[in-house]
């Protein structure tokens, strides 16, 4: 994992994920394979948003490799066909529903941070003040986005 700072975003090497999704012996020449096909499928924003970082090799030096956002690899963890990849989709698929639903009904989506909060081990108190910050919070930036 690497913490690109500018863009406050974490990126992964794409060859570590497959390494650990699949039982391939060679995980960069599988990264080449899945690069063609997600590129012959029409996924082109993922294939063209791969960028190249220096991360920690495992001679410990740091070497160039294709890396992802969070959002590119996940893309790429649904493409990997491996019974090590479908939890993954399977938490894919059901934090896609709680969306569709949280979209439907917009109070959904706050039960669901509360309890987030709560199993964090945050206390009621904290919990509700932190929900008053954000809405305040967000009041004050709509008015001066409204403002100018």
């Amino acid at each position: 994992m690497f913490l690109y700072v500018e863009r406050e975003e974490w990126y992964f090497s794409v060859v570590d994920v497959i390494s650990v999704l699949t039982d391939t012996d060679n995980p960069r020449r599988y990264w080449s394979d899945l690069k063609r096909k997600l590129k012959a499928e029409g996924a082109v924003e993922v294939y063209e948003k791969i960028v190249q970082l220096k991360m920690i090799a495992v001679d410990g030096k740091k070497r160039l490799t294709d890396v992802a956002d969070t959002q590119q690899l996940l893309r790429i963890i649904q493409s990997i066909p491996s019974p090590k990849a479908e939890p993954f989709k399977a938490w894919l698929a059901m934090v896609g529903r709680e969306r569709i639903e949280e979209t439907i009904d917009p109070e959904q989506a706050i039960d669901r941070a509360l309890e987030t909060y709560m199993k964090k081990g945050y206390s009621k108190e904290w919990v509700h003040q932190r929900i008053l910050e954000i809405r305040i919070r967000n009041e004050l930036t709509g008015e001066g986005k409204e403002s100018g």
